[in-house]
């Protein structure tokens, strides 16, 4: 492929081309600007530059980045404040197992009239008896239960991490469906500044085609055939503008602030290389996605099912004391009873022999389902490492499309003005440099996507500076 891009700029006359062995080197990592032109001299220019206002007030306005948009998605988003309170909730049950060993109080009050049927019959007369109780006090100690309760305090702790990485897992989620949309906004916001080139670029050919109408130089069919392409350009103009407004629709949505103020875009898409092989990335993701960590948990929460079912023969040691105030009046006698009792669970074999059966199934299926989480993990870094370099070597061939359809385009222009070109021709030309600068903002936003899936895959933000491939969790760390 790349042989044959250098054959046809060798047709195109273009000089300074490099071998093929340096275009092979450098291809996707940095755009060589000898064989392939700088972006901004062949797109075209915008008077706001990288701002982009959104509409509405200036002095509410405010500027939005992507760190800042992460920010608010973190602080404002509902799936990360349920996953939160889960964790809240968790902490609670790890504590509500440990109040087995706290001492239980209960207290008692009634009244109750008793008919002994069979001494009645036996004295020939209706036996009636009253019994007060005016307060009954009881307090039971559990002494020890040979390690049940530590068990389930066990798994309930588990359980308490397993919400912890759900969290990260969560969080890690946000982050990339905030930078996904955020890109998109921007790839709209290109897609708009296109769609006003172009609808400017056909007005040009309309003011042409009726000055060359009003001197008799072409017919009537050519103004209305520019006529019709600026209509048409416009209607995409709206279609564009409407995408944008849709774009930031969802952007509000995923950071959790639909309601938000009216703000300026400070960015652009831009092409940032990263350079992390596959292997590394595999490495990361071991140690910093939080499915894996939750996977593990699962499965020692299930090894510990196993062994809390096996105790289900021990008894419970405790201690139980009671006060009784009460008789045939409120307050005419007492009583009292205080003991230690070795309480034996009620056995059924068949039962619990079956529940640990099932307790042993259901620890080998963790078993497999952790590995299963690691083969997806696996291939969703595959897949986001493989469209990641994919999309990276198609910008520099995505810029020279642009340069040579900017190219024909003022070739056609020019040949029009002067009338040697065909309006067809012109619109076409038009239409093929319209399609080619979509094509490489697309090609851009592909490009960030896949990097932000990159960096869910391996649970850690990727960052550049000076050529050095970094690793940063900040954004992660500030909620």
């Amino acid at each position: 492929m790349l042989k044959k891009l250098l054959a046809i700029s060798l047709i195109l006359g273009l000089s300074n081309i490099p071998s093929y062995a340096a275009v092979k080197q450098n291809i996707g990592n940095k755009i060589n600007e000898k064989e392939y032109p700088v972006s901004e001299k062949v797109l075209p220019s915008n008077s706001s530059e990288s701002s982009v206002t959104i509409e509405g007030s200036v002095q509410k306005n405010v500027d939005m980045t992507l760190d800042k948009c992460i920010e608010l998605a973190l602080g404002n988003n509902p799936q990360i404040n349920a996953a939160f309170q889960d964790i809240l909730a968790s902490d609670a049950r790890i504590k509500q197992v440990w109040s087995n060993y706290f001492p239980q109080v209960s207290w008692q009050t009634g009244y109750t009239r008793i008919r002994q049927l069979q001494l009645s019959d036996v004295l020939g007369r209706n036996l009636t008896f009253n019994y007060y109780i005016l307060g009954q006090i009881t307090l039971q100690q559990m002494l020890y239960d040979f390690g049940v309760t530590q068990n389930q305090a066990t798994i309930k702790r588990l359980d308490y991490e397993g919400y912890k990485a759900t969290l990260a897992g969560v969080v890690n989620n946000v982050i990339y469906q905030t930078k996904d949309a955020y890109f998109a906004l921007l790839l709209a916001v290109e897609n708009k500044r296109v769609a006003e080139d172009t609808v400017h670029k056909f007005e040009l050919f309309y003011d042409q085609a009726k000055a060359f109408y009003k001197i008799g130089m072409n017919p009537k069919v050519d103004v209305t055939i520019a006529e019709a392409n600026l209509s048409n350009s416009k209607l995409k103009l709206i279609q564009a503008d409407n995408a944008v407004n849709l774009a930031i629709a969802n952007l509000n949505n995923i950071m959790g602030v639909p309601f938000i103020d009216k703000y300026n875009i400070q960015e652009r898409l831009d092409y940032v290389p990263v350079d992390i092989t596959l292997n590394k990335a595999v490495d990361i993701a071991r140690e910093a996605r939080p499915e894996l960590k939750l996977a593990e948990l699962k499965v020692e929460s299930a090894k510990q099912t196993v062994k809390l079912v096996k105790k289900s023969y021990f008894p419970t040691l405790s201690i139980e004391g009671q006060y009784q105030r009460g008789g045939r009046t409120w307050n005419s006698n007492y009583g009292y009873n205080i003991g230690g009792y070795l309480n034996f669970p009620t056995v059924n074999g068949m039962l619990i022999r079956n529940e640990i059966k099932e307790a042993r199934y259901l620890y080998d299926k963790e078993l497999a389902n952790a590995q299963n989480t690691q083969n997806e993990i696996y291939l969703e870094i595959q897949n986001a490492y493989l469209k990641l370099n994919e999309k990276r070597a198609q910008i520099p061939v995505a810029i020279l499309q642009v340069k040579q359809a900017k190219e024909n385009y003022e070739l056609s222009y020019g040949r029009y003005r002067v009338g040697e070109a065909s309006p067809i021709e012109l619109r076409e030309a038009q239409i093929t440099y319209q399609e080619a600068q979509l094509a490489y903002y697309d090609t851009l936003y592909q490009y960030n996507s896949s990097k932000a899936a990159l960096e869910k895959a391996i649970g850690k933000n990727i960052v550049n500076e000076e050529d050095v491939v970094k690793l940063d969790t900040t954004a992660k760390s500030k909620k």
